[in-house]
């Protein structure tokens, strides 16, 4: 399958390298085709792996992470041009943090709004669903890193799209639990769990922890 990732950071490079492993092709976009740091993750992670603009990326994958700094997202999506991201399932695994004022973060949108649902406005021909931004990103890929049992969330507003991702979350990454919110204003919720996740990171000093919900 074809895998385009949005963003050259530790979370993109982190899930496009479990992709290639898995045997899937996977490009990583950047503002412009040749970045440093997407041809330095090529030479490390070799297999199926490409580099490209942010369109090149769009138009190449058949489902999309989008994995840039939330205040960069509809900057770079943008670049990635609407008719590129139209039809596709773009996986939202940003967060809107603030860092303006130092540690630690807020949020630069909340309450009545959240990223994902600013994504899926810009964008309504996507089908945007949000998930895996409320763990580290070596969770992300290796929920077996915790003993137990914990939780991802997940919300769009497409059934059919996110039962693609719960699929590919089970089958590429090996999650098991995984809890649907219900459309994408849901993720204003799991959004405002970072300023919670930062301060136990603080707490812990170390960030391979999750959540498990009991009722």
């Amino acid at each position: 399958m074809k895998f385009g990732i949005i963003g050259t950071g530790s979370v993109g490079q982190t899930i496009g390298t479990r992709l290639v492993k898995n045997g899937h092709e996977v490009k990583m976009g950047s503002r412009a085709a040749g970045n440093e740091k997407a041809v330095e993750w090529i030479r490390e992670v070799g297999g199926k792996s490409s580099e490209g603009s942010f369109k090149d990326c769009a138009q190449f994958g058949e489902i999309l992470f989008n994995c840039t700094k939330g205040e960069h997202s509809v900057e770079a999506l943008t670049a990635a041009g609407s008719d590129s991201l139209s039809g596709k399932i773009l996986i939202d695994v940003s967060n809107p943090l603030d860092f303006s004022k130092g540690f630690p973060p807020s949020l630069l949108i909340s309450n009545t709004n959240s990223l994902g649902e600013t994504i899926q406005d810009e964008f309504p021909g996507t089908f945007v669903v949000k998930t895996l931004h409320t763990v580290n990103a070596s969770l992300m890929v290796n929920p077996s890193l915790l003993p137990g049992e914990h939780d991802l969330f997940i919300c769009g507003n497409s059934d059919s799209a996110k039962g693609r991702v719960k699929e590919l979350l089970q089958k590429e990454f090996g999650w098991k639990n995984i809890l649907d919110l219900g459309n994408i204003t849901n993720a204003r919720a799991t959004e405002m769990l970072l300023p919670l996740w930062v301060r136990l990171y603080g707490v812990f000093q170390n960030p391979l922890f999750n959540l498990h919900i009991v009722k």
